[in-house]
């Protein structure tokens, strides 16, 4: 099992000394992925439905006026400042960016970092900033990020690259340099939706789903192993064998020995005590999931390597 966390883009830890600490201080202790989150900009007026509250509202950044960096320059940096660890978009919105040009990026950084990069990918699902940065139609922005995919494949892989779509062509290029990772870095495909499903069964090296949906919530492992069913399923349906989709789960939560009760009066998957929560993680890899990410950012630098530090000593040797 692998383990990872969230690298500080935003906020008072968004720096590039704290970034450094965190990273390195999370490779010495073991982790192995290192993840950005995707915002070009935050318009300062947000009515697009937010699909990780109840009620769709979103009010974790009104008004947003720090700094918020961008992930692939961000990715290019922790390349430089780490040796070992993964470095993970989590997630890119694919139609945020020129297909070309993100694939020219990604497939740089891959050579700069050894082979270390890991491309999440989503849909997005704020209507305004699709709008802010002249991205494709936000209406069509499942469509769009099934044929960037394609598009970057076409690239990382061909000799001479050749694509035509709705959204993206080109032939007669040359483009070089290809990802060092062979046919291209693994493509992780975010979302618990039916259409983030059949995406990942379609078009993804693996399924990155977050546990706090509230529409599609899994929060138990009893909820992530029916949504593994239904992701076999859709595999099947396409001849593809569900053993060759890689599992990955994205904890956006962390901290304290106090179970995190829910509704139903069962326990939060991945709260609790350091046994509650290495007995998830093996629950987890029984079900063929490889990759668990937590959110071990506090409010301060001390806080953040105070949580990555107790999973560490606390978790960890439970489990390996």
């Amino acid at each position: 099992m692998e383990f990872g966390f969230n690298v500080p883009n935003s906020g008072i830890l968004a720096n590039p000394g704290d970034i450094k600490t965190i990273s390195q201080r999370g490779e010495e202790l073991g982790f192995t992925i290192l993840a950005i989150p995707d915002h070009i900009v935050f318009p300062r007026s947000i009515s697009s439905r937010y699909p990780y509250s109840a009620d769709g509202a979103f009010t974790f950044a009104p008004n947003f006026e720090g700094d918020f960096l961008e992930p692939l320059a961000l990715m290019a940096h922790l390349a430089a400042i780490t040796t070992k660890a993964r470095i993970l978009t989590s997630v890119m919105v694919v139609p945020y960016r020129d297909p070309i040009l993100t694939a020219k990026l990604v497939s740089t950084i891959d050579v700069m970092s050894g082979g270390r990069v890991t491309l999440g990918c989503g849909a997005g699902w704020m209507e305004e900033e699709f709008v802010a940065v002249n991205a494709p139609p936000f209406k069509e922005r499942g469509k769009v990020t099934d044929e960037y995919i394609k598009a970057f494949r076409e690239l990382w892989s061909a000799d001479n690259p050749t694509f035509k779509g709705d959204y993206t062509e080109f032939s007669d290029i040359f483009f070089a340099p290809k990802p060092v990772q062979s046919p291209h870095p693994p493509i992780w495909i975010g979302g618990e939706s039916m259409p983030a499903i059949r995406r990942t069964a379609r078009l993804g090296d693996a399924w990155y789903p977050i546990g706090c949906n509230p529409h599609h919530p899994l929060d138990t492992i009893e909820k992530f192993s029916a949504r593994l069913d239904t992701l076999k399923a859709e595999a099947e349906k396409i001849d593809r064998d569900p053993a060759t989709i890689d599992l990955a789960f994205w904890a956006v939560w962390f901290g304290g020995d106090t179970p995190t009760m829910l509704e139903s009066g069962e326990r939060m998957v991945l709260t609790g005590s350091a046994e509650d929560i290495a007995g998830d993680i093996k629950a987890f890899e029984a079900l063929g999931v490889r990759h668990v990410l937590f959110n071990f950012l506090g409010a301060t630098l001390e806080d953040s390597l105070a949580n990555m530090e107790g999973f560490a000593a606390d978790v960890m040797p439970l489990v390996r």
